[in-house]
């Protein structure tokens, strides 16, 4: 990854981590805990791609297995989070573009339930059976509510941010626009995209209408 995103990256991932901690976690809301972190990841891995989003994933779950108040084996959530963060990379589009919120909204509801069995299923593994006292179905149904009504206002962001410090000169200026265009503006009904075609196209149509002022002059 350059350096640029590397930095963008751990910045965003520390400053989730710290608001988990300090702030979501203490809000003592049934059920699960907002995940700011997962959507962190998910918003980076929307934006990078499945490799990059595996990397932030794997190092946001490890700092968060070894912040405190960490109460379960180290590695157990970096195992989570790298997973999600590949699986949600894979569903970036091709051109980088996401032209609703449609998209976005499902790749949330579909991490926060995933990771949320994937955790679960480690710890059944590892001998840690909280998730069986809490009540599996609970924790689904509260973590993919607190994910997606969280999410509009941090993935979004976090997306754009992503999108400015990609800064490489070999993406092609047709597919460079920003992925968090399509979700900001579908909030409202506006589709935001193929600017500079338009803009293109509407050069091209004065240039055939001032042509065709000059040839009727030369008729005349």
């Amino acid at each position: 990854m350059r350096l640029n995103r590397t930095l963008l990256s751990v910045t965003l991932v520390v400053v989730a981590l710290v608001v988990q901690v300090s702030v979501l976690a203490r809000l003592q809301l049934p059920g699960a805990v907002p995940d700011l972190l997962l959507l962190v990841v998910v918003a980076l891995a929307l934006v990078h791609g499945h490799v990059s989003g595996a990397l932030i994933g794997f190092g946001a779950g490890l700092l968060a297995d070894l912040a405190p108040p960490a109460d379960h084996a180290a590695g157990r959530y970096a195992l989570v989070l790298c997973v999600i963060g590949y699986l949600v990379g894979l569903a970036r589009p091709e051109n980088g573009q996401l032209k609703s919120a449609f998209v976005p909204m499902a790749v949330v509801v579909a991490a926060a339930i995933g990771s949320t069995l994937l955790y679960a299923g480690v710890g059944a593994l590892v001998g840690d059976t909280a998730a069986r006292h809490v009540g599996l179905g609970s924790l689904l149904f509260t973590a993919a509510v607190y994910d997606l009504l969280l999410a509009p206002f941090t993935v979004p962001l976090i997306m754009a941010l992503a999108r400015r410090t990609e800064n490489d000169p070999l993406v092609d200026s047709s597919n460079s626009g920003d992925v968090a265009t399509g979700w900001l503006s579908s909030g409202t009904g506006l589709r935001i995209g193929g600017q500079r075609g338009g803009l293109r196209v509407k050069a091209a149509r004065n240039r055939a209408a001032r042509a065709g002022r000059i040839k009727g002059v030369k008729r005349l």
